[in-house]
């Protein structure tokens, strides 16, 4: 059903690749040296730090929504205290309202830093890929396209979870829908009582942006449990999805060797 991408493409594939195996790999490695040394908090605000300072770099509003909610929660804490406590108890609770509003900041903070590096990527081949990996526990994704477009370079990347089987398509809507439908139809004949969706991405009006891949993958309904999501990965790992198909009117079981090749005439 899928044909290579032309070599282009790959290298681009494979330095996205490359690159976020270089992130963990650092960050892991980072991580096992602060603990080593025992600068754990160290390392950790240094972290922030970074994320802070490359989301404020695309987002320049992003310290004063911070600061706007850290405000908000110590507002609504010390009015929560006022109501219900008596002399200076507010100031504890205006405390408490304080550190929330501090969490829900830093929990900004991410989201848009998620979505800042969704951004730097969208548009680059395999992007989608980068996209569903973040889908967290619960989820199998596959880190190679299951189907790809040799002559536009469209991609289909698959995820198994509780949702059944996901399809994210890389690429025009109206140009990848075929091939979005061939997996869809060659994963249903392995599968067939688990639900196979399929998701458009793209920067289109009819697609899901790259950094909204995610939160549409998870808004799916449930339809299989977690043993069913490994099953399911079993059964699809026999299906050769993405490997180059055999030409039009040739059929492999009545293939014969060239004899006369053979004899070396």
């Amino acid at each position: 059903m899928a044909k290579k991408l032309d070599s282009t493409a790959q290298e681009q594939i494979a330095q996205l690749r490359a690159q976020q195996k270089a992130e963990k790999l650092a960050a892991k490695e980072a991580k096992k040296t602060r603990k080593k040394n025992g600068d754990r908090g160290e390392g950790r605000w240094a972290q922030i730090r970074q994320v802070f300072t490359m989301t404020r770099e695309a987002e320049p509003s992003l310290p004063w929504i911070m600061l706007a909610i850290i405000a908000a929660g110590g507002v609504v804490g010390a009015g929560v205290g006022l109501l219900l406590a008596a002399g200076l108890a507010w100031i504890t609770w205006l405390v408490l309202g304080l550190i929330v509003g501090l969490f829900v900041a830093m929990l900004y903070m991410n989201r848009r830093a998620e979505r800042v590096a969704f951004r730097r990527i969208e548009g680059r081949p395999g992007a989608v890929g980068a996209a569903l990996s973040v889908l967290g526990r619960g989820w199998i994704v596959k880190d190679e396209p299951i189907a790809i477009s040799p002559r536009h370079q469209d991609l289909v990347f698959m995820a198994i979870g509780r949702a059944g089987v996901v399809l994210v398509t890389e690429g025009p809507t109206t140009r990848v829908r075929q091939l979005s439908e061939s997996a869809r139809r060659d994963i249903s004949r392995v599968v067939k009582n688990v639900p196979v969706s399929i998701i458009n991405a793209g920067q289109a009006e009819d697609q899901v942006s790259l950094p909204d891949v995610k939160k549409k993958v998870k808004a799916l309904p449930k339809a299989i449990n977690k043993t069913e999501i490994a099953a399911v990965d079993k059964r699809l790992s026999t299906l050769r999805l993405n490997q180059p198909p055999i030409p039009k009117g040739i059929d492999p079981n009545r293939m014969r060797p060239n004899r006369k090749a053979m004899r070396g005439r």
